[in-house]
Order: C-alpha cells, then structure tokens, then sequence
C-alpha cells in the first residue's frame, strides 16, 4: 500500500433535542421550547444520518470498506442533496487531487454554458474555429461530434497515450492531426479530438479555459478545491488533468441531478442536461452522451475496443454498463477507477477518487459504486 499522509474525517455530529422544562413549586409547566437542530455541515453539505436519507448505513460501510481496500483516497455517498457519510484515507479531504478523465465531463458543462450565453452551437463547425481545418476533410466535423466521439479524427494508442501528452502544446499537437474517417462514421475515446475544445471553447467565449471554468462553473457551484491544470503552452487539458476532491466533483452531480440550477441560479439549460446525460449521443455507442457515460442498454464501445480499417468494432458487443442499476444512471469516469455515479430516480450520489491500480491488482470501477448504490437505496 502506497503511503501518503493521513486523511482528515469529520463524522456527522446529531443536534441535542432540548427537553422541556417544567416549572418549579408546583406552578403551571412553562411552554416547552421549540425543538431546534444544530445542523452539522463538511466542506458546505449538509450532514445527515443514512437512515434519515433512506440509505442503509451497513451498504456504506461496506461500500467504504471495499474503496479503501482498493486503493481509495476518499468515498462519499449523497442523497437529496445531503451528505450521508464520506471517508479519506492518505490525503486531507480538502487536497485536489488528480482525476483524469472525469475532467471530461467539466468540459463538457463548459460546453453547456457557452451554448446558454449564445457564444457557440452544438452544429457550428469546428472550422469556424480552428481555421486550420478549413478545405481539409475535417471541415465538416461539428462541436456535437467532438462532444459524442464519433468525429472522425485520427486515433491510434501512440497518439492519444504518448505523443498527445508529451506535446508542448496539446491544443496544437491535437488540430495537426489527419482526419481518418467521414465524421459521424465512426466511434473511438479519442482524447486529441476532445482537446480540440479547447481551441473551440476559448475563442468561443474569448477567456482562456481555466479562466472561463473558474468564474462561470466552479465559483458558482462552491467547487473551491477544484482547477484545470495546463501544459508548457499555458493551452488547459480538457481531455484530463483536473484536480479536485470528492465532496468538490460531488457538485457537478448536484447541478445535473437539479436540472442545471445551484441556489436557483441557472448555469446550463435543462435541455443541457437532456442532451449530455439523458440519452445516447450516438448509434455507435448507447453507453455515451456529450463526455459523459450512461447505462443506456445498446451496443456498447470501450475505450480502446479493437476496430477494422472503417472505424468499427472487430468484436460488437450489446448490454449495459451496469445491469444492476437504473437504465437513466449516468456517471463521469476517469483513469484508474475515479467515480462520480449519479442515479437520478433516487436522487443518489457515490464518489470515489483513489490511485490507480498496479499491475496484477484488482481495480475499482464503475460497477462497484453501482453496487453500493443498488445495495444501499431502500
């Protein structure tokens, strides 16, 4: 076991109920005072007993047992909005703490609210902002493809896993690329083609990435732990590199489960949320929305699936990510079993940030926050 130091844990503190008070010598009871509680609060959530939420404490318990053996840093479970429990081992609860490629569906919300403010449409030609790509067969990819997967543009394990991260500037390195298939024709977890956004969200909006992430999506959300890393170009990896906490990526979960609002403020439309988390983006991949995975039962896609020379499946697999839970489950995934499970006819919540498992360990993943889900809701 890797040591890191240790985690701080805050356990939920419960309110005394006050006791009425009764007059002395006789005389009339006086009126019993109001019963009041003293609400306990970690890092801005509200605190309140499983129970109380009509979560089974021992399914978390367990849950939390099982994320910690499996190299988990943090695990919480949150239902209506409320904290139920949360855990920490080896970091603080406040430390960020890398997450790969739940940045992914940051990146996609970014995308959410530049289409609110008018800035970009889902149909606009990436061309329109990346001039590179103007007369090439990549000028007729849209945002949407770069959102779904299915752009077309070129993927192989040495570009998207080396060369790609080993760019001085990721943005640049990622627009160089050939387009390889029609757009729309095909599906691949293509990283480059996802950091091509970049390009697109900054001179959509006119700030840099992280800048724009900052004032318009993590200072409204609370998100106070959470910041896009950059390259040595200064270019923000929206493909991966977020650093957060648990209880921080927990509110991107809140917004979506709240249909685009915090504190009844809008910050992406509710048809948004629709179109990221509430149906398949694409006939490819049923599993997929705009950079985040769903439970939609179909043909499925993963991430490094073998293809034939057109960009489709040597082994087409149908099913379910999770079989065991909701089909309208959704959840931001990253490298190395980092989980933000959202199931929304419950209202419930698992997060699980952690290291990557070593060669010959087992891994957390996606089906394990799914079975404390199934296992806990009452």
């Amino acid at each position: 076991m890797r040591s890191l130091r240790p985690a701080a844990l805050l356990a939920p503190v419960l309110a005394p109920v006050l006791a009425l008070v009764l007059a002395a010598g006789g005389a009339r009871p006086a009126t019993a005072a109001p019963a009041t509680e003293r609400t306990a609060t970690v890092e801005g959530w509200v605190v309140r007993p499983p129970a109380d939420l009509g979560l089974r404490g021992v399914a978390l318990r367990r849950g939390a047992a099982e994320a910690r053996h499996l190299d988990s840093t943090c695990f919480a479970v949150l239902r209506n909005g409320r904290l139920a429990r949360d855990w920490n081992w080896r970091l603080a609860r406040d430390e960020p703490r890398e997450v790969f490629s739940i940045t992914k569906s940051v990146t996609s919300t970014l995308v959410g609210i530049a289409v609110r403010d008018g800035d970009l449409r889902l149909d606009d030609r990436v061309s329109r902002y990346v001039p590179q790509w103007r007369g090439t067969a990549s000028e007729p990819v849209t945002v949407r493809h770069l959102l779904s997967n299915d752009s077309g543009r070129f993927w192989s394990f040495e570009t998207d896993y080396t060369r790609l991260l080993a760019a001085r500037s990721r943005t640049r390195y990622a627009i160089s690329l050939p387009q390889q298939h029609p757009p729309g024709s095909a599906w691949a977890y293509n990283n480059a083609a996802i950091q091509v956004l970049e390009a697109v969200l900054e001179r959509a909006t006119g700030r840099p990435v992280a800048t724009f992430a900052r004032e318009r999506l993590f200072e409204p959300l609370g998100m106070t732990r959470s910041s896009f890393v950059t390259d040595r170009a200064d270019d923000a990896a929206v493909f991966y590199g977020m650093r957060t906490t648990c209880l921080d990526i927990a509110r991107l979960g809140r917004l979506y489960l709240a249909g685009g609002t915090v504190d009844g403020r809008r910050v992406i439309d509710r048809s948004w949320v629709r179109r990221a988390v509430g149906r398949s983006s694409t006939v490819h991949n049923a599993a997929y929305g705009h950079l985040w995975w769903l439970n939609r039962p179909g043909t499925l896609r993963g991430a490094t699936d073998p293809v034939d020379g057109q960009g489709q499946p040597l082994r087409p697999v149908t099913g379910q990510l999770a079989p065991s839970a909701p089909d309208e489950v959704y959840a931001a995934l990253g490298f190395g079993g980092q989980v933000l499970l959202v199931d929304p006819t419950t209202r419930t919540m698992v997060v699980r940030l952690g290291l990557p498992a070593q060669p010959g360990e087992e891994a957390y993943g996606l089906t394990n926050a799914a079975r404390v889900l199934t296992r806990a809701v009452r």
